[in-house]
């Protein structure tokens, strides 16, 4: 607290006093301002840095077109192959069924050994894949043909809107092995199926389980 009004003055009447004063100021307001900008920096650059590493599946279909994975041997081929199919975990069930009907999806799984198809295909089953298989067995034979007869619908649909970059569903799925599906159930068809077939059966299956998670079908609901 001031105390002595003439010394004040006199302060005042410093050339430098004031020059000071407004030196604290000024440099209290640039650190301020240089604070924010270094969040704001910080903020973008985690922003950016977070949308690059975003997985989708245009990026898997690139990185899986420029990766050879036929010349990949020993730790590096078990790398890319455990990269894929940590990404395909990733996305949600659109990319991830765009992805499934890439026929760059193909050429890759034909360079897998046999062992490493199945291990892949345990690692990208869907979380709940075997309780939509319980769930589906539960169903009576008619409904369960309905269900699949829509979600081969589905899969086609989604096939033709993405033109010529995607293959037809499984091929071969006549009238008669939808009938004996629908009889005998999916757990034994997949149990008995190679694994050729089984990653064909892969986006069927997973069109089933999105089904059966809208509610409909399973209270005796059926195409919408």
């Amino acid at each position: 607290m001031e105390t002595n009004p003439g010394s004040f003055l006199a302060r005042l009447a410093r050339p430098d006093y004031l020059w000071n004063r407004m030196n604290r100021r000024i440099r209290t307001w640039f650190c301020g301002a240089a604070a924010l900008l270094a969040v704001w920096g910080l903020a973008l650059t985690l922003y950016h840095g977070f949308d690059r590493q975003k997985v989708t599946a245009d990026r898997i279909r690139q990185w899986m077109e420029s990766t050879d994975l036929a010349r990949l041997q020993g730790r590096d081929r078990a790398h890319a192959l455990q990269q894929l199919a940590d990404w395909i975990n990733a996305l949600p069930f659109e990319e991830r069924r765009r992805l499934r009907l890439s026929g760059l999806w193909t050429n890759w799984f034909a360079a897998m050994t046999e062992a490493e198809r199945a291990a892949f295909l345990d690692a990208t089953l869907p979380t709940g894949m075997e309780q939509m298989l319980s769930a589906f067995e539960e169903l009576p034979p008619d409904r369960r043909q309905r269900m699949l007869r829509d979600a081969l619908r589905r899969l086609q649909e989604a096939a033709t809107d993405l033109g010529n970059e995607v293959v037809a569903p499984p091929p071969g799925w006549s009238e008669e092995l939808q009938r004996q599906v629908a009889v005998h159930g999916l757990r034994a068809f997949y149990a008995r199926s190679s694994a050729q077939t089984k990653a064909e059966l892969a986006p069927v299956l997973e069109e089933i389980q999105r089904l059966m998670q809208s509610g409909r079908w399973m209270r005796g609901g059926g195409q919408p």
